[in-house]
């Protein structure tokens, strides 16, 4: 082996790879995942199915007894590395992906357990040496991880109305049955690599199911929706970017970015050509009449979206003018904000940007996509979950025809092609 000693660790990053959003082989994914697991924890994950499952569904699986398989899962969640939620009434189990799931999980509170410096140092070799990773996260397929929402103050009045419910970090807050703060991963990663920031720390924001384990096992602090509307004010005076889950129903995350320290805000800047992020179904357009050319708005964007342009006409006392580039603006309105002249507006997208229904919906297109849907179908033991099934196909009958022949592609399944063509006529 290359990398490692241990087999198991091998097999685990195999696991890893079965998610649409999966982690590259390399050195540090190793040694991360060597901080992360015990050498018998890397043989247990690496055992366990894509879908929620219950401790006597891991039971099975690992030929363990009730009681002990209870406490590894317990310590697992404990540690950030498994989600416990409640599923039809039943404790269930999930694992999420290294991004975002278990990465983050790992620093959004300060441990003594294991060495974060270490592990932090860790991360920022595999992000940036190694660059697989973060290219792959953000830059395979067409459908995005997350998405960018626009802050909601600066939106033009007549233009409110087309500012749908999903598309507001507001409406995801006040719609949340619960909501967790925590520490920001990123940010905590570069101030134990001494790079971070002057922007706060505790302002992490987790929702719903995955909130609710958060909080349960520690990880984060349950807040009212006040407290985290303060805090969402605190993001925008302090002009973080609100980057979310790429979903509309039941939202599990919004981070309030900064485009120093921020994973998703540097992919964009470096991986700008393949739109590593969704944008907000709004544009910010710079009225040049009126500009003065201060570079404010240069200095705030937080992907270098803008830039300051000379000016050679005689006729005009001024040197600059700023310039916005579309294929760069993510439409989250920071530049707005901080324009003293207010000669930034925001404006709609010619084309509007489409999110995904659910977490599913967007799993599956990402899955497809990524030619990784043969694993979320035929895994472990979703042939068993007839609604599983059904809500994996019914992802895939409302899908594109192109999409459809992917899936068609991949899956080879009669009956997949069955109910495809049947859609047809519906």
């Amino acid at each position: 082996m290359a990398y490692g000693d241990s087999h198991h660790y091998t097999r685990l990053i195999q696991r890893l790879n079965r998610f649409p959003l999966c982690a590259p082989p390399g050195k540090y994914l190793y040694r991360i995942l060597r901080m992360l697991f015990s050498e018998k924890e890397a043989r247990y994950v690496s055992l366990l199915p894509i879908k929620p499952f219950t401790s006597r569904t891991a039971s099975g699986i690992w030929k363990t007894g009730r009681r002990e398989t209870k406490q590894i899962l317990n310590t697992l969640a404990d540690r950030g590395i498994l989600l416990d939620i409640e599923q039809n009434g039943e404790a269930c189990y999930v694992l999420p992906p290294p991004m975002a799931g278990f990465f983050e999980f790992s620093m959004m509170r300060v441990r003594q357990d294991i060495n974060q410096k270490a592990l932090a140092e860790l991360f920022y070799q595999y992000l940036n040496e190694e660059e697989a990773f973060i290219r792959d996260l953000f830059s395979m397929g067409q459908t995005r991880l997350g998405r960018v929402f626009v802050n909601e103050s600066i939106i033009p009045e007549d233009h409110a109305v087309y500012v749908l419910d999903y598309e507001k970090a507001s409406s995801v807050i006040q719609e949340a049955g619960h909501i967790s703060i925590s520490l920001c991963y990123c940010r905590h990663k570069m101030a134990n690599l001494n790079r971070s920031c002057k922007a706060p720390l505790n302002i992490c924001m987790t929702f719903n199911r995955v909130a609710a384990s958060l909080i349960k096992h520690g990880i984060g602090r349950s807040v009212c929706v006040s407290e985290c509307m303060d805090l969402l004010q605190k993001a925008y005076d302090y002009n973080l970017v609100q980057f979310g889950e790429n979903i509309r129903d039941q939202v599990h995350f919004i981070c309030n970015c900064c485009g120093c320290c921020c994973e998703a805000m540097l992919a964009a800047k470096r991986f700008a050509s393949y739109r590593p992020i969704h944008t907000s179904n709004f544009i910010a357009v710079i009225d040049s009449r009126t500009c003065m050319g201060c570079g404010q708005c240069v200095a705030v964007c937080p992907i270098n979206a803008i830039e300051l342009t000379p000016i050679s006409s005689d006729h005009d006392s001024r040197k600059h003018k700023a310039r916005i580039n579309p294929d760069l603006c993510l439409g989250c309105g920071v530049c707005v904000r901080n324009c003293r002249m207010n000669s930034i507006s925001m404006d709609r997208r010619k084309e509007r940007v489409v999110t995904p229904l659910n977490t599913i919906h967007n799993f599956v297109i990402m899955a497809i996509e990524r030619g990784k849907l043969h694993h979320f179908i035929f895994d472990n033991q979703a042939l068993l979950s007839h609604r599983m099934m059904a809500a994996i196909l019914g992802v895939i009958i409302k899908l594109p025809p192109i999409q459809q022949a992917l899936a068609r592609e991949q899956v080879k399944s009669r009956y997949l092609e069955y109910l495809i063509s049947k859609s047809k006529y519906r």
